[in-house]
């Protein structure tokens, strides 16, 4: 068979598969973020663990990859570089040695603050082709979705508890 023998409806059903389009939503929605928050230079990724430090100072490095379903390389390689730029501390965490807690510096305080409204703004811009009754749909859904296929997941999520 040679390409100009697949058939153009193979085309049409590979654009309308859930995996496709959530991939570039995936990549729309970080591009929209990255733009929005150029000005604090944060990635989605780093967001999100400041978010997550936020929540729960103090936080292990194994219990912060799973409030965000990272595996501990990715969480490991996003906190070197928050570390980096002095947003994050690691310490020796109090219950085991060998496990390093993690908070936010007060660098990291004050930038996650100012990051909030581009943030916000990356939010607003994604949503925006949906009407509201649409976006509360999507949010459900993809909530859905992730909970009903969890076990198949590379990375666990697991949300820490609230302090």
């Amino acid at each position: 068979m040679t390409k100009t023998d697949v058939p153009a409806e193979s085309l049409t059903r590979l654009y309308a598969r859930p995996g496709f389009l959530l991939r570039r939503a995936h990549q729309i929605s970080a591009s929209v973020f990255e733009d929005e928050c150029r000005s604090v230079g944060l990635t989605p990724a780093q967001f999100g663990v400041l978010t997550v430090l936020r929540a729960t100072p103090g936080l292990d490095q194994s219990s912060l990859a799973r409030a965000l379903g990272f595996d501990k390389v990715t969480v490991l390689r996003v906190l070197r570089g928050l570390e980096t730029r002095g947003l994050v501390l690691r310490t020796p965490a109090p219950e085991s040695r060998r496990n390093l807690a993690v908070a936010l510096s007060p660098v990291g305080e004050r930038l996650l603050a100012k990051a909030h409204k581009p943030a916000e703004r990356a939010y607003q811009r994604l949503m925006a082709p949906l009407a509201p009754d649409q976006q509360a749909q999507l949010v459900a859904l993809l909530q859905q979705l992730t909970e009903g296929l969890e076990d198949h997941a590379r990375a666990a999520f697991v949300p820490p508890e609230q302090t």
